[in-house]
């Protein structure tokens, strides 16, 4: 026959465990609701993904990523690059699956990036701008978008920061699900290119 206390410690072990794997909610905070989508979840490169689980729309935005080509000498790099709360992307269509990527290109300007970028898209997409970017858009950063197709409401929008050590990019990738659906507009109205503003 066991004996107790070692029972009693068994227990007290498991129940510790399964504390460990759901998670708790500190004192006085409410539980948190039932996410409808994954929770955004940085992998070890700094890849943060989020949105919809769908396979194909993972698959799409994945190989967006996969495509994006930065100038030699950059560097991968985490959410912390540099100061991005001021400007994040919202896709108005969905579901989409996303993933946020962060580089740094050392001793680069913000023209000589963008330029890159636009030299050379992900994934045979095509700037919103077309052949016009617009010249020196902010001194200290820009957002870029590229999308398949003209009014695609997916694709990816960088945004480039100007930090100490040169350029701060983050690209936001977003691949509709293929029952993606875009909200109803008003009458003369109508959503603006990705990465426009």
């Amino acid at each position: 026959m066991r004996h107790p206390i070692t029972f009693a410690a068994s227990i007290v072990a498991a129940l510790a465990l399964t504390g460990c794997a759901t998670g708790q909610t500190p004192a006085g905070e409410p539980a948190p609701a039932a996410a409808t989508t994954p929770e955004p979840t940085p992998s070890r490169s700094g890849v943060i993904a989020s949105g919809s689980d769908d396979e194909q729309a993972q698959a799409q935005a994945q190989a967006w990523l996969d495509d994006i080509s930065l100038p030699p000498g950059t560097t991968a790099a985490t959410s912390t690059v540099a100061s991005f709360l001021s400007s994040y992307t919202g896709w108005p269509c969905g579901p989409v699956s996303e993933l946020e990527a962060f580089w740094l290109v050392p001793d680069a300007t913000l023209s000589d990036t963008a330029d890159w970028l636009d030299q050379h898209p992900a994934g045979g997409l095509v700037s919103v701008w077309g052949d016009d970017r617009p010249d020196g858009m902010d001194s200290d950063g820009m957002s870029l978008g590229y999308i398949p197709e003209p009014g695609a409401q997916e694709g990816i929008v960088y945004t480039l920061l100007v930090v100490p050590d040169g350029v701060a990019v983050r690209a936001e990738i977003a691949a509709q699900t293929a029952d993606a659906s875009c909200p109803e507009l008003p009458d003369g109205v109508q959503y603006g290119a990705p990465g426009m503003g």
